[in-house]
């Protein structure tokens, strides 16, 4: 009884342990210490077995799981649990030292770091990862294109069935051919493969499993800010919001770094192109029913190279069913539902902030009475009626463009 008390007693040992690529070579001296000393190894199969030792295992790797088996077993004093690549870098050591310290005084953790596929991938190409962009794209499906548009030099972790080859694809749907891409799969192996060239040049195989890869883009857009000339955007016959009055509702909507953002009305995706090109983590939802329009739209989501916009085809409220909550949202055209579009994104976010362009009086007038029942919390109203000059003979012209109302609100709890 006194032994079981003990038992029940004492301070568990738990290791997080990085151990590098999976093989012996990429194992740090503490590392692989910790694997001995410990008397129960737990951990995904394949890094069980590239762990090897004596010890118990549990082949697992749900953090919930874990602790509810290290909860079950407190015989095992020292507990070491193996993940891939580095602790502190895209680990799911995060997630489980958190629910650990859920437990406080019960555990006694420590992360033990190891060598991530990044660094292990850097090293073999002779080069650094400092001044690099990193993303990760195992089990999930990050946006990207952006990211590697804005750099030269720019990392993905992959991982997953088929993710190496939606990532080729996608640089080549983003008319990227001219990157070039290096891949790295299991490094320090026996099998290692390194595999580089442009995006169109690699099998897609080459790029399954658990790889790294580092894509360097030798023309980088340095562009400053999210503003694009009008001009600049294919147009066809949709009407656009101006550029003007773009920046102006932008600056309304205070689109913070992991926005998600409703476009309702998206036209050309003037709106939506500056929202995404505003961070790479903000996602734009592009709500459209114009078949014309959203032909404009892929043609300028591709142009600008702006993955963070999701094309949904169809008429707010009813195609806004399924999507994620929204942050911001910005109505350019409402076809006469903009008191149902407001209170669909009020029921999914009382917080929403609201920017809504008018450019006819009765859109206004809805506005204003959306406003009066409570739908638009301390709206301000702003006019705008800009003016752009055009040559006529030897002399300048100022020529007016129709003028806008832009209604914000919210943000904020209502009432």
């Amino acid at each position: 009884m006194c032994e079981k008390n003990e038992i029940q007693n004492r301070k568990q040992q738990i290791r997080l342990i990085g151990i590098g690529m999976g093989s012996a070579a990429s194992m740090t001296r503490e590392a692989t210490e910790a694997i001995e000393d410990s008397d129960c190894l737990i951990g995904a199969r394949r890094m069980l077995e590239a762990a090897g030792g004596k010890a118990a295992v549990f082949c697992e790797y749900r953090a919930e799981e874990i602790l509810s088996y290290i909860e079950a077993h407190p015989e095992y004093g020292k507990i070491g649990v193996v993940l891939s690549g580095d602790t502190g870098f895209y680990s799911g050591a995060k997630k489980l030292a958190e629910l650990l310290k859920t437990r406080p005084g019960k555990y006694d953790i420590r992360l033990i770091p190891g060598v991530s596929s990044v660094a292990c991938l850097a090293a073999k190409l002779g080069t650094s990862w400092e001044d690099a962009a990193v993303i990760s794209l195992h089990g999930q499906d990050e946006n990207f294109i952006q990211t590697v548009n804005w750099n030269h030099k720019t990392f993905l972790l992959l991982g997953g069935t088929g993710t190496g080859a939606r990532m080729l694809r996608r640089l080549l749907e983003y008319g990227m051919e001219d990157v070039t891409v290096s891949i790295g799969r299991n490094m320090t192996g026996p099998d290692e493969r390194i595999v580089t060239g442009h995006p169109g040049e690699i099998p897609e195989e080459a790029a399954e499993g658990l790889c790294a890869a580092m894509i360097l883009n030798p023309h980088p857009d340095k562009t400053a800010g999210p503003h694009i000339r009008d001009e600049e955007f294919i147009r066809g016959d949709v009407p656009m919001t101006k550029a003007e009055v773009r920046a102006v509702s932008l600056a309304a909507l205070e689109l913070t770094e992991d926005a998600v953002v409703y476009d309702i009305g998206a036209g050309t995706g003037s709106v939506s192109a500056e929202a995404a090109r505003s961070g790479d983590r903000i996602r734009v939802c592009a709500v459209e029913k114009n078949p014309a329009a959203l032909e404009l739209l892929r043609q300028n989501r591709r142009k600008f190279r702006t993955d963070g916009i999701r094309i949904v085809e169809g008429a707010a409220p009813a195609a806004l069913d399924g999507l994620e909550a929204p942050t911001h949202v910005f109505i350019g055209g409402s076809s006469g539902s903009l008191r149902e579009i407001l209170e669909t994104v009020l029921g999914r976010n009382p917080k929403v902030r609201i920017v809504i362009n008018a450019i006819s009086l009765e859109t206004l007038t809805e506005a204003m009475r959306a406003a009066e029942d409570g739908l638009l919390v301390n709206p301000e109203i702003t006019q705008i009626t800009a003016a752009r000059s055009r040559k006529l003979g030897r002399y300048h012209m100022m020529t007016g463009q129709n003028p806008v109302y832009i209604i914000s609100a919210g943000g904020k709890e209502r009432g």
